[in-house]
């Protein structure tokens, strides 16, 4: 039994689990992020749709001052722990001579959701080594104009035989919150009028000005990739997400400690008069159809560009949401086994 194991079952005695231990789990990328997760509470009100608010729980863990010097000095903590704890388990996984495809990842919650859900890339890493650059929260604009990371990382990576990009970045554009933390679908809705269709509901012109910049981001992304000589046939993976359910409706059991239950989707809708269920789901559905028709813009055909569109859209039931826009882990293991399919047969037609 390790120290972090011996102290555990002693704070198990007397209450909270001290902070050192805690940051030792933390410290340790071999602890399981579910071990870790069990002293973890989230804080809705500074929660993002693509962003949730992940912290220690000082109902679990007796905080220091330490702790949160960590905490509060970490833009986000969750992303930030997280992420070093898979570079941590990359590194230690290829010094020990594991011999599987190496990817590298840029992307929002989808790819890294803190802690409280297996998202995709934690249910691809028993497949592949993937060095994660993944954020919850980030954006588009982010990744790719004002911190791009990914070009250092191919770089960096082509040491250890890069085989394939993962790019996940148009959530918080379209179904997520604008830069002043307003969600986007009051920008791209229209108020209720009974009687209309969903199409007629979105703003074509604003949903085409968000699918333009969105576009832009990322053909830049594509063609950066591409001025690299050695990399101008590497496999990119791009995706679109899955049919969003709003929340908020009678008989929906989702209850996310992070978020209120329709506070992304199903509540900016109410705003708008939109309530029936119907009518929601099929805006969603225009909304993700949209964004897959700008992804195959992008990607042109994948045979002679090498970018490739996972179409996720389908693969989620309604038991497979943990809120409005995640899939549970058991959703995103479905999704992730799509996902280890296209990437697989990407690799091996390079």
């Amino acid at each position: 039994m390790n120290r972090p194991q011996r102290q555990l079952r002693t704070a198990g005695r007397s209450g909270k689990l001290p902070y050192g231990v805690f940051k030792e789990m933390l410290m340790d990328p071999g602890v399981p992020d579910s071990e870790i997760a069990k002293y973890l509470t989230a804080r809705p009100k500074e929660s993002g749709p693509f962003d949730p608010a992940i912290v220690p729980d000082p109902s679990k863990v007796a905080m220091t001052a330490e702790g949160e010097f960590d905490v509060e000095s970490a833009i986000r903590w969750g992303n930030a722990v997280c992420r070093w704890r898979r570079q941590a388990r990359f590194e230690r996984r290829v010094a020990d001579g594991e011999r599987k495809p190496v990817l590298v990842s840029e992307g929002d919650s989808w790819f890294q959701f803190p802690f409280l859900i297996d998202d995709v890339v934690d249910q691809l890493e028993s497949d592949f080594l993937i060095w994660s650059l993944d954020a919850a929260g980030d954006t588009c604009d982010n990744m790719v104009n004002r911190n791009p990371e990914y070009m250092q990382a191919l770089v960096k990576q082509k040491a250890n035989n890069v085989r394939g990009f993962l790019f996940s970045a148009a959530g918080n554009d379209v179904i997520g919150e604008d830069l002043l933390g307003q969600p986007v679908l009051g920008r791209l809705l229209k108020r209720h009028s009974p009687g209309k269709d969903a199409a007629w509901h979105v703003d074509s012109a604003q949903l085409a000005t968000i699918l333009s910049t969105l576009e832009e981001g990322y053909a830049k992304v594509i063609a950066t990739i591409r001025l690299d000589s050695s990399l101008t046939k590497l496999p990119i993976f791009i995706h679109g997400y899955d049919y969003a359910i709003p929340g908020g409706f009678a008989g929906d059991t989702r209850r996310p400690i992070y978020a209120k239950q329709d506070e992304w989707l199903g509540g900016p809708m109410k705003k708008k008069g939109i309530t029936d269920v119907d009518l929601q789901r099929d805006i969603i559905r225009i909304l993700i159809d949209a964004l897959y028709d700008m992804l195959d813009r992008v990607a042109g055909n994948s045979t002679s560009t090498h970018v490739h569109v996972i179409d996720a859209r389908g693969i989620l039931s309604k038991d497979d949401w943990a809120d409005e826009i995640h899939g549970t882990s058991a959703g995103f293991k479905k999704v992730a086994k799509l996902f280890a399919e296209k990437i697989g047969r990407g690799i091996r037609n390079r």
